[in-house]
């Protein structure tokens, strides 16, 4: 096509609109279009474009002389997945990590570099199971979490609530094998199963999380897990796609879509950190509508969600199905409270009433002075007061609405007449992701 008496220019715009196959087929053709196609700034481009990558390393994040080598040497570390398939796991890492990046970087420090094929490989022949592709992927990016030394830095998070305290971490395979075959060997349902232990939080017995690497599933155990093998789905049945053909790029399983949703609800804010003394942890409690409930009342802001409580359900119980724990959340606005047109700098809680209902059936009508004990004095400017309880229900579905008694000025000096807080109806409900 007379392509030789082109102008260079010309030929490096042409080049920006192939593909890296069509880029390298062009650099065979002739040692001039060779040193066209080796213009780093082409394979810059392409780098970004696949991998979002600014500087030249491999998967690992190891430095590499040129964008080129670094295009080259991903796509060899690869070769036997889907490419589209390990771009979606490198963004759905990305996003996470950014998140830790920016927020909880102590967090990030905790996770390991990916496992190498082999590891997998120990992996699958010693717990006689095959990992689905999108998951095998995701431990090439990051081999789990190193946990000896971290309680509260859990990639998924956790809750508190009474003297239960939850805080989820990844695996590392090495430990995905132990503590695999440690189940296996107390709960016989495991030895005819392809489950393997991914995910526990940092008080082992307490929250169990299980891939099931025949039907890529994700579960997650109920308080019946060692003795019945009662398990929760984590993700709908209905998006897991899994497909053993290697050249199918379309194959999602739970663990991918566990974690992207994860990154998402990082990403928006709906779940952040809380801290507590000198530690902090990802706080699973939802902190935006409409999982979240915000009401403001003569001055008291006061939020509130819920969430379910996998660990302690019992889906064989009629009256205890399932557990739900709530937050509270309560703060004095700047201009402190107003009660009959006066306003006051501080108030006192006194009493709480909380109605429960499973479905739209009331099954518990509280009324009680404090809350777990105690009666916070807000002010304007202080930090929000947050609490953690929780209630059994016999449904997957429920709500909770009441309110609460303040005293303006406070218990002991009190300076006017006790007013009502209102808590708006928030739900209690199984979801669709459970983490």
């Amino acid at each position: 096509m007379g392509l030789e008496s082109v102008g260079d220019l010309a030929i490096n715009e042409i080049l920006k609109k192939l593909g890296p196959e069509d880029i390298a087929r062009v650099g065979l053709v002739s040692k001039r279009f060779k040193v066209s196609v080796s213009d780093d700034t082409l394979w810059f481009k392409i780098c970004f474009h696949d991998l979002d990558l600014t500087q030249p390393v491999d998967h690992l994040g190891n430095p590499l002389p040129s964008f080129k080598e670094a295009y080259q040497t991903w796509r060899e570390a690869f070769i036997m997945y889907p490419w589209s398939l390990v771009k979606r796991v490198k963004r759905c890492w990305d996003r996470i990590k950014t998140w830790l990046t920016n927020n909880f970087p102590e967090a990030e420090a905790t996770l390991c570099k990916g496992a190498s094929e082999t590891e997998i490989q120990e992996l699958e022949n010693a717990l006689k199971v095959k990992l689905p592709l999108p998951t095998r992927i995701l431990y090439r990016f990051h081999n789990g979490q190193e946990i000896s030394k971290a309680d509260s830095l859990g990639l998924i998070g956790g809750y508190s609530f009474y003297s239960h305290l939850v805080n989820v971490f990844l695996l590392p395979i090495n430990q995905v094998i132990r503590e695999t075959q440690k189940i296996t060997r107390r709960v016989g349902f495991f030895r005819r199963s392809k489950y393997v232990l991914v995910a526990h939080s940092s008080t082992y017995s307490a929250k169990l999380f299980f891939l099931n690497c025949a039907n890529g599933q994700l579960y997650v155990g109920t308080r019946k897990i060692l003795t019945d093998g009662e398990m929760i789905p984590c993700v709908p049945h209905d998006l897991i796609s899994l497909r053993h053909d290697l050249n199918n790029d379309q194959q999602q399983d739970a663990m991918l879509l566990w974690l992207e949703e994860h990154g998402r609800r990082l990403q928006n804010g709906l779940i952040k950190l809380h801290e507590e003394g000198n530690e902090r942890s990802i706080n699973l409690f939802p902190e935006e509508p409409p999982l979240c409930s915000t009401a403001v009342t003569n001055g008291v802001k006061v939020r509130a969600s819920a969430l379910v409580i996998p660990e302690l359900a019992d889906l064989q119980d009629d009256l205890e199905k399932f557990y739900f724990a709530y937050s509270i959340r309560m703060s004095l606005e700047p201009k402190g409270c107003i009660v009959n047109g006066m306003s006051f700098t501080s108030c006192q809680l006194h009493w709480r009433h909380w109605i429960i209902c499973a479905n739209d059936t009331v099954v518990s009508d509280v009324n009680g002075e404090a809350v777990v004990g105690q009666f916070p004095l807000l002010c304007p400017g202080d930090k929000e007061f947050v609490y953690q309880s929780c209630t059994p229900l016999p449904t997957s579905s429920g709500s909770v609405e009441g309110s609460f008694t303040f005293v303006p000025g406070s218990l002991a000096t009190p300076r006017g007449d006790p007013f009502l807080a209102t808590v708006a109806r928030f739900p209690l409900q199984l979801p669709d992701y459970v983490f």
